[in-house]
């Protein structure tokens, strides 16, 4: 069963990546929308799966959200001396640095990974539990080809690169479901992933896609798309509990 929703999260990432690289002539309504899917995706989904998750406080803070300003840090370090790199060999310090958008789609690969891992666990436990995670799994994954797409693009990588990383991120959900046959990860190393990713997660969508939504288009229908990719990980998320 857990291989059957994961063949459905393949085609629900596919279709998200579809729709991204479809509406090229509404730039910034698709990076209003996909920084509202992440924004919502680490606010709503990632971090309280964390919290929960992670174990106990370290130095009076829970372990979760350390793991999640670590990732923000971390994102934002990774970017910064590959710009710098990038300038010392003569390029434009403003110029998008193609390796960035690579590794943010790696580490949707990664997470889509992780999804499918707990997709394969949460069927062990039993039937009820896995009908729950498959609801979110496979409804969250179209977002997931979503930003995939629109990160490895948005850093200037071409097309042929960004429908690599999708089809990568849509294998990922049926290679970690398929894993679980052999072995299962602790809950806390679960956790402590989720909160790490999405501290980086958000660091993306706070600091480049957003900014760069509105920067040749701040418009009104570029906040409701952003408004709205919130408010569908929001209905994802209660559909799911």
């Amino acid at each position: 069963m857990a291989m059957i929703v994961a063949l459905g999260a393949f085609l629900m990432t596919l279709a998200g990546g579809w729709t991204a690289q479809r509406i090229t002539d509404r730039r910034h309504l698709v990076l209003g929308l996909a920084g509202g899917l992440m924004l919502g995706v680490v606010g709503l989904d990632l971090l309280p799966e964390a919290m929960e998750a992670a174990g106990g406080p370290v130095f009076g803070v829970p372990a979760a959200l350390l793991l999640f300003v670590g990732g923000f840090l971390v994102a934002h370090v990774v970017e910064r001396l590959l710009a710098v790199r990038q300038a010392a060999h003569g390029a434009d310090p403003g110029e998008r640095v193609p390796q960035v958008g690579l590794t943010a789609a790696a580490a949707m690969v990664g997470h889509s990974l992780m999804d499918g891992i707990a997709l394969g666990a949460a069927f062990q436990v039993g039937g009820g539990m896995g009908v729950a995670v498959a609801i979110a799994v496979i409804t969250h994954d179209f977002a997931d080809g979503f930003n995939t797409y629109t990160l490895t693009r948005l850093y200037g990588n071409d097309r042929r690169k960004a429908v690599l990383m999708l089809v990568a991120d849509a294998l990922a959900p049926v290679v970690g479901a398929a894993s679980t046959v052999l072995f299962t990860f602790p809950e806390e190393l679960l956790g402590s992933y989720l909160g790490f990713f999405g501290g980086a997660l958000l660091y993306l969508a706070a600091a480049e896609i957003l900014p760069e939504a509105h920067h040749d288009h701040p418009a009104l229908s570029t906040l409701l798309c952003t408004v709205a990719g919130v408010a569908g990980i929001w209905l994802v998320v209660a559909i799911a509990g």
